[in-house]
């Protein structure tokens, strides 16, 4: 009987949901000249101010910086990878040059010593002088296809470490179930030429964030919490690798090692580790950085800002917005709001999903919904 409850409430909860989802307006289509978001709606702390970076971006998803003004994003359903071009130094891409297209989800982009590299589903490509050649780029080179091809959380945020090896994240192919192998619902790296793939943390769910803390060089994640525990539970986390090894507790544990009532009723949480912060519940938070640029204010200096996408199965909808985590030394101590806006009312008209800290300082923010890449700067 408590089964066939649990089931029933899952379907309910699915079928408000994709009512809710279908209540959410689109914007215009992304390049229309008509377009007219509205950025006013946009509520920051005093001092800061949001434009566009770069409208015309459908899709636009993960963010990294390249050479000469360059900044390149990958999408996921639209199969496209693209190059924001500033040739003016004015800090607005002056073109949107598409240097790849039908992709298998090429979520993942990350740049080192003259390549892009970018994450499908099951393997990670190489785009070599990419920026010499942004109108008639290379036939990529595989550098791996050592990835499961399973599409639900096979989407993948890529990135270099200080270690100079490239991390790619591989989600559970479920909502919470037991992984079939290792390979799943953890993070993996490798060499920058596909060598030497070895898995250096488990227990995580879906990481679609991830960077290195300046000042101590351990490694923080977003990980994406569960569905259909309730409203307000799990949370999100934001974690910390002090070493490679670790596990996240993810299917048995969430948040601060409370096991997880389907697949570890009444067990331990011994031996994983627990979340670092806990976010709020079922905001999605995917990219995150620490901000390590001179504009901000002095007190947002290695303060970490994270892009939550926001809720798709909750009845009162929450995410959409980017939240600022601050910190005493290695621990986090609080976590609010820094840009909201984009949600209004039960309907959104935009979902951040990377933030990017660009060589002035200022903060870029991907929008797949909106299609669009804004730039957020402090004026005083």
């Amino acid at each position: 009987m408590r089964q066939r409850t649990v089931a029933l409430l899952a379907v309910t909860m699915v079928i408000i949901a994709l009512v809710l989802l279908a209540l959410i307006p689109r914007p215009t289509s992304p390049g229309n000249p008509g377009r007219d978001l509205p950025l006013d709606t946009i509520r920051l702390p005093p001092g800061f101010r949001i434009d566009y970076y770069a409208e015309d971006v459908p899709g636009a998803r993960s963010l990294t910086r390249g050479p000469d003004g360059l900044v390149f994003v990958g999408t996921r359903g639209e199969g496209k990878v693209y190059a924001l071009v500033d040739s003016d130094r004015d800090q607005r891409a002056d073109r949107v040059v598409i240097i790849a297209d039908g992709l298998t989800m090429p979520n993942g982009v990350a740049y080192r010593n003259g390549s892009l590299y970018v994450a499908e589903i099951s393997r990670v490509i190489r785009y070599d002088d990419i920026a010499e050649r942004l109108d008639n780029p290379p036939v990529p080179v595989v550098v791996s296809d050592a990835f499961p091809d399973n599409t639900l959380h096979g989407w993948k945020f890529i990135a270099f470490g200080p270690d100079g090896k490239l991390y790619v994240p591989v989600g559970a192919p479920c909502n919470a179930c037991i992984p079939p192998s290792s390979d799943y619902a953890a993070l993996h790296r490798m060499n920058p030429d596909g060598t030497e793939l070895e898995l250096y943390a488990s227990g995580i769910r879906n990481t679609v964030g991830f960077d290195w803390d300046p000042l101590t060089g351990e490694l923080w994640f977003t990980d994406n919490g569960r569905d259909f525990l309730g409203e307000n539970l799990p949370p999100d986390e934001l974690n910390i690798a002090t070493a490679g090894g670790l596990n996240f507790g993810f299917p048995y544990c969430y948040g601060e090692n409370i096991p997880d009532p389907d697949l570890n009723a009444g067990g331990s949480c011994a031996g994983y580790v627990p979340a670092a912060l806990p976010l709020a519940a079922h905001v999605a938070s995917l990219g995150m950085r620490f901000y390590t640029g001179d504009m901000f204010p002095g007190d947002y200096r290695n303060q970490v800002f994270i892009a939550e996408h926001g809720s798709w199965n909750r009845i009162v909808p929450t995410g959409y917005r980017v939240s600022l985590v601050k910190r005493d030394n290695s621990t986090p101590v609080s976590y609010g709001i820094f840009a909201e806006g984009w949600l209004q009312g039960r309907s959104a008209w935009g979902r951040p999903v990377d933030v990017l800290v660009m060589p002035d300082g200022a903060l870029l923010v991907s929008d797949d919904l909106a299609g669009t890449v804004y730039r957020i700067s402090y004026i005083g």
